[in-house]
């Protein structure tokens, strides 16, 4: 009966499969074509399409569209700022967004703002689409599987081997449709504990409407997934107390496709467990209900509810803790050289882990470092040779330390001046090392002589930056206010610094925002001797505003407090620095080619 159920099961997909949607080879299609969809490579091709038949609109919505799936993307980034400018005003579309996130994002808005009755009508639509995504995700996941721990044409598996690894294929794939919905087009994280946060909104948003029921049975539908979550426990007691004496509070229970959704999620768990234990697989089974994800209430909220007695219950509506940071925050440290001034720290800059110096070089290194230079850099170094890599409005130069001391060492520039180059960004890690309090040492990730300089004719009307908002050490997601730390974001870097050479040029300020990438906090005015240092991650996004006359110059530094990624350039360049410090070197034991290990 078993397998004649499979038979007639085959049989009827494939005879509905061909009439409706063709033979297979129109509609299954090649993991190198599944793989080009999902990083939205199509809508790349369509914006241009688009532009050459003149429709800016659908050219801005089709560059948009692919922008949310490749953040980094600085062309598209720049094509967008730029359909701004000549179309006007431009609502942007995503055509592939996820309605169940829209309405998600939409609620939590709207919660924000404590328009609670919006903010229900939209969660609720949210957690009607994830069933019904969920419900799509499972089926498509009964499609073909590729057989990761086996090569196909070497597969000698026997009837019940080949159902079972097909089966566990096909099981793994739905058990991760969880982390599938809870994740934004182009991330590779999910938002953290994103189904019960439905269901978190949704029990204080109705008890603020006054619908102490579906308070309740919310309240009730997240403790399945955190049953001993202590606030929401505290909160479920409390409407419980409200419905005393009006209905029996034990008849109000969890919400049915929450229970069934969470006992098919746990059994799936146990059989992939059990798979892993009998068959050989290699599972470990992710925490997909991490309760840092957690609602935060931005607004102020009092202990009690003013209209209840002051010996009634409390609700508990205190925020829930966010994840430790690896590392306990500190600054305030001395900054170990006598001239260097200090101006402001973190909370006079509006922010976490900033700090602005002045004087950290003098007014001669800082024309020495201009005329090391002016001989020694590369246009679009650091960026595959684009001359314009964040916009089109400037020429970007830069040089690492490697090459101004090979530079120096063949006689191109004076081995003093290159020499400056390699003290002063000592000067500067030793510097932030010591300012933050850092008890581990601080190694160089990248260290890199830039120069932006505005193209004469292209400054007219300018609304663009020099340097698009951005993190380091993350992907900054301005619309889901996130920091993806996720490649390809360089995750490693730890602290970044930038350390001024001139002041004779136009705009150029270096800006703090906040998360939304559009909110200044901090906005500094580079000088010769200036110094702005800070944490490399979400918490710090920054900016620079566009040049529009002159040349802005800068040492720019990043950090890694992990020594498995120091910069391989800055090694080789202490060696040369021992090398030349050694009496009578000669030319023959130097070989300092920076492409060698590269």
């Amino acid at each position: 009966p078993f397998f004649g159920s499979v038979l007639r099961r085959a049989d009827c997909v494939r005879r509905c499969e061909e009439p409706r949607l063709g033979a297979a080879s129109r509609h299954r299609a090649a993991e190198e074509v599944r793989a080009d969809f999902q990083r939205r490579v199509p809508y790349s091709y369509l914006q241009r399409a688009y532009i050459q038949l003149n429709k800016l609109e659908e050219a801005a919505n089709a560059a948009h569209t692919f922008f949310m799936a490749n953040p980094e993307h600085m062309e598209i980034q720049q094509d967008i700022e730029n359909y701004k400018t000549t179309a006007g005003k431009v609502t942007l579309i995503d055509r592939e967004a996820k309605q169940h996130m829209e309405d998600y994002s939409a609620g939590v808005r709207h919660y924000d703002k404590e328009e609670y009755k919006l903010a229900v009508e939209f969660l609720e639509r949210a957690l009607k689409g994830y069933y019904s995504e969920d419900e799509d995700c499972q089926i498509m996941c009964e499609g073909p599987q590729r057989f990761e721990e086996h090569e196909y044409l070497e597969y000698k598996a026997g009837l019940y081997e080949a159902i079972a690894d097909h089966y566990m294929q096909v099981l793994a794939c739905k058990h991760d449709c969880v982390r599938e919905l809870a994740t934004r087009s182009g991330r590779i994280s999910p938002i953290e504990n994103f189904l019960p946060l439905h269901y978190d909104y949704l029990q204080f948003a109705y008890y603020r409407v006054g619908d102490y029921v579906k308070a309740l049975e919310c309240a009730k539908s997240y403790l399945l997934f955190h049953p001993d979550d202590e606030d929401v426990l505290e909160n479920a007691a409390y409407y419980e107390g409200l419905l005393e004496g009006v209905m029996d509070p034990d008849t109000i229970k969890p919400r049915k496709e929450a229970k069934t959704l969470l006992q098919r999620h746990k059994l799936e768990s146990h059989l992939l467990q059990v798979a892993a234990a009998g068959l050989g697989y290699a599972y470990t089974e992710p925490n997909y209900w991490n309760r840092y994800g957690a609602r935060q209430d931005e607004h102020s909220v009092p202990s009690s509810i003013s209209s209840e007695p002051e010996d009634g219950p409390r609700l508990s509506l205190a925020k829930k803790p966010m994840p430790k940071p690896d590392r306990e925050l500190k600054e305030g440290g001395p900054l170990l050289y006598s001239d260097v001034q200090f101006v402001y720290n973190s909370q006079q800059l509006n922010g976490t882990q900033r700090v602005l110096l002045d004087n950290v070089i003098s007014e001669e290194q800082c024309r020495e470092l201009h005329r090391v230079a002016s001989g020694i850099m590369l246009a679009g170094d650091g960026y595959r040779g684009k001359t314009s890599p964040h916009t089109p409005n400037e020429r970007f130069e830069g040089a690492t330390v490697l090459k101004a001391l090979k530079y120096g060492y063949e006689g191109r520039v004076p081995l003093k001046s290159a020499r400056l180059f390699y003290d002063i960004s000592e000067k500067a890690r030793r510097i932030v090392e010591s300012y933050f309090m850092l008890n581990s040492t601080l190694y160089f990730s990248y260290t890199h002589l830039v120069c932006r300089t505005a193209l004469s004719g292209q400054q007219e009307r300018r609304n663009d930056l020099s340097h698009p908002i951005h993190a380091d050490n993350c992907l900054l997601d301005p619309e889901a206010n996130e920091c993806w730390k996720e490649p390809p974001a360089y995750t490693f870097r730890d602290y970044s610094a930038l350390l001024y050479m001139n002041a004779d040029f136009e705009g150029g300020e270096f800006i703090f925002t906040e998360m939304d990438a559009k909110t200044v906090t901090a906005s500094i005015k580079p000088k010769c001797g200036r110094m702005i240092s800070f944490s490399s991650g979400g918490e710090n996004p920054h900016g620079v505003k566009a040049v529009t006359k002159g040349q802005r110059c800068a040492v720019a530094l990043w950090f890694t407090l992990d020594p498995l990624y120091r910069e391989l350039e800055r090694i080789q360049a202490d060696e040369v620095i021992a090398m030349l410090d050694q009496e009578h070197l000669g030319p023959s034991e130097m070989d300092i080619n920076p492409k060698d290990e590269l």
